[in-house]
């Protein structure tokens, strides 16, 4: 009986310790061209992403975020920002959501790189979960080829919400800046498969 009380207790407590790393999110949803070798890619530019929150500077955050994450991983050498939008308006390019093949073309040319980083962040700032807030944030981020103006590289990812921990124990949760570099490494981590 009391060895029945021990495998039990290590069940629970091992069911626990599985579930409290669960963070909402779930896995990614990416896409890698098939047919690219990304050993080709050496630079790229990262283009202002869209904002659509209510957060003003969430992009700015975000794209900073993701040039000091690529730089770290050492799989992509990056332009300076001020280069890239420098070259954008000098191009006339009005809209940096909008650009077309031509527009990525030009701006391969002008900036000399490989591929282009372009995106929006969706979601940014705390959600309630039951009694307290946590942080959440959503991004999108796509790579496109400059000599063909085509997406190589595309991923959507969420990260946020309350462990089990914090929401049972009242363990402590990620602040948002730990959100917005976790999820931009979870997403970087993906152009290294």
């Amino acid at each position: 009986m009391i060895l029945k009380k021990k495998y039990f207790l290590s069940f629970i407590l091992l069911t626990l310790l599985t579930v409290s790393g669960c963070r909402s999110g779930g896995l990614p949803t990416y896409y890698i061209s098939e047919d690219i070798d990304f050993g080709f890619y050496k630079k790229v530019a990262v283009m202002p992403l869209d904002n659509l929150t209510k957060e003003k500077y969430a992009g700015e955050i975000v794209k900073q975020v993701v040039i000091s994450e690529l730089l770290a991983s050492g799989l992509l050498d990056v332009m300076v920002p001020g280069e890239v939008m420098s070259a954008v308006n000098e191009l006339g390019i009005k809209s940096v959501s909008a650009m077309n093949t031509s527009d990525i073309n030009s701006l391969g040319t002008a900036l000399g790189v490989e591929a282009v980083i372009m995106g929006s962040v969706e979601e940014y700032g705390e959600v309630k979960t039951g009694s307290f807030s946590t942080p959440q944030v959503t991004i999108t981020l796509m790579m496109a080829d400059t000599s063909t103006g085509s997406i190589v590289w595309s991923i959507t990812k969420t990260r946020g919400g309350a462990s089990f921990m914090a929401r049972h124990f009242g363990a402590r949760h990620e602040t948002i800046s730990e959100t917005v570099l976790m999820l931009v490494r979870e997403a970087i981590d993906t152009l290294s498969y």
